[in-house]
């Protein structure tokens, strides 16, 4: 059984009786993360969608204790490697079987300059991407920071996708009007919204996405920080 759980902004927890992933681990700092980093349990991957702090977040010290593996773009990559942590680096369009299931990194449009406001040595220039990745037996999309873009068809097409987790907030990603329209592209069973409400300039209006994501015939799943759905 799968089962995925909401921390607030972009950190996504993906667990079942083998592995537990994380997206994006921004806790510390987090104004509505549900819980510490030292309350993390497990974690075998750390998946990083960009060096941005909101998402970078707690990445070191998470894979540093739990002795994870971290999967970000090379230069990511490369910087976090310097840091004592184990990591596998991949480009866009590139995918890899993992031992939890294939993953492809694919594009995110959005911005990502270094260096960013985190402790240590400057986060250098890295590109932000997303993960598309199959795990217990389901097809999850994680589209990190990103505007809408028409290749979204390509991905929906392609592989047929069970969750995808998309940003609403508006201002640096896409609104709830884009994020739905991606989900037209996309053709996912079910979208979980996220990257909304941590900040004021983010603020949207999730019962409204969810309204648009249901007239498409898809369910919309809703999750405050903290909660998860099994699948």
């Amino acid at each position: 059984m799968l089962r995925l759980t909401y921390y607030g902004h972009a950190a996504i927890q993906l667990s079942d009786q083998k592995h537990t992933l994380l997206i994006d681990p921004f806790l510390t700092g987090n104004p509505v993360a549900p819980i510490k980093p030292g309350e993390i349990k497990a974690c075998d991957f750390i998946l990083v969608t960009h060096g941005h702090a909101d998402h970078l977040g707690d990445t070191v010290s998470l894979a540093k204790r739990h002795k994870s593996t971290v999967v970000a773009t090379w230069e990511l990559a490369n910087y976090l490697e310097a840091q004592g942590v184990k990591v596998h680096p991949m480009s866009v369009g590139g995918s890899y079987a993992f031992p939890f299931g294939r993953l492809k990194m694919t594009i995110a449009f959005h911005g990502c300059g270094g260096p960013a406001e985190a402790e240590g040595p400057a986060v250098p220039a890295n590109t932000p991407v997303g993960f598309l990745f199959q795990f217990a037996k389901k097809v999850i999309y994680h589209a990190g920071d990103t505007a809408l873009y028409s290749d979204m068809k390509l991905l929906g097409e392609k592989t047929p996708i069970n969750i995808a987790c998309l940003p609403i907030g508006d201002n640096y990603t896409m609104g709830v009007e884009d994020a739905a329209r991606a989900n037209e592209f996309l053709n996912a069973e079910r979208c979980i919204p996220m990257h909304y409400n941590t900040w004021d300039l983010i603020k949207a209006d999730v019962t409204a996405f969810a309204y648009k994501i249901e007239k498409q015939g898809k369910k919309c799943t809703v999750l405050k920080p903290g909660e998860y759905v099994e699948l």
